[in-house]
């Protein structure tokens, strides 16, 4: 049985390679509960590989992931996770479906034989109030900005009753006043208890916002404090050179 003191996520001495291709090697690291977890590293660096990995979508080639006291690939509470991969935005780009519709995909898991029950139609609107995306409820979704999109995604999530939301650089194609709050609501969403995992290339942003850092380039250069990371030379080592990173207000 899982203890309060088991990490969301446990990854030890994980190696994983594309052919002969080497992604990640020997990398290790634990993701506790209520941590806003920021993994950041060059692009090709395995960051969307080790996500995968972390969630069970892929097995390590060497080494092992738990996620919630399990063995990854073995979990199989689904509803637990809300992830938003990077072409998330893009994919409903042809599909003709609501907002409400998408947001109570999240409640599929909980529903008894497939009847929609008024508690998913509350969990549904709780989630919309929450996400701020109430008036656009009836809207179609391939009508809605980049921005928007997300907001829907991670209603979806909380609809579900997730405890982990991982998102892989969720703001591509996103303006810079939409990042912003965006990346406000989710500091709220943590500070609420969720456990957020974010993969973003934009380093301000997860110093900032992040209660903890991990800087990846096929192994692992720094896993800790965001201050202390800045105080490191892990972003030079993994980026191969000299990096500034700009700080964002909250």
């Amino acid at each position: 049985m899982r203890s309060e003191d088991t990490p969301v996520i446990a990854v030890e001495d994980v190696s994983f390679s594309y052919g002969d291709r080497v992604v990640l090697e020997d990398v290790s690291l634990e993701i506790d509960a209520g941590t806003f977890f920021g993994l950041v590293g060059p692009n090709g660096s395995g960051k969307s590989t080790l996500l995968e990995l972390m969630l069970g979508l892929q097995a390590p080639d060497t080494g092992s992931v738990e996620l919630f006291g399990e063995p990854a690939t073995a979990f199989a509470d689904g509803e637990r996770i809300g992830y938003v991969p990077q072409n998330a935005t893009t994919v409903v780009r042809g599909m003709p479906i609501t907002v409400r519709e998408v947001v109570a995909m999240g409640r599929y898991p909980h529903r008894l034989f497939g009847r929609r029950r008024p508690a998913d139609a509350a969990a549904v609107d709780a989630a919309l109030a929450q996400l701020e995306i109430t008036a656009l409820a009836d809207r179609q979704i391939t009508a809605l900005s980049g921005g928007q999109r997300q907001r829907v995604f991670i209603a979806r999530a909380l609809a579900a009753g997730a405890d982990l939301l991982a998102l892989d650089e969720p703001t591509i194609g996103v303006d810079a006043e939409s990042r912003e709050g965006f990346y406000s609501l989710l500091h709220e969403l943590n500070a609420a208890g969720l456990t957020v995992l974010l993969i973003e290339h934009d380093i301000g942003v997860v110093t900032t916002y992040a209660t903890e850092v991990a800087c990846l380039n096929r192994e692992l250069y720094f896993d800790g404090d965001p201050a202390d990371f800045l105080e490191t030379n892990a972003l030079g080592q993994a980026y191969g050179g000299a990096q500034h990173v700009m700080a964002h207000d909250h």
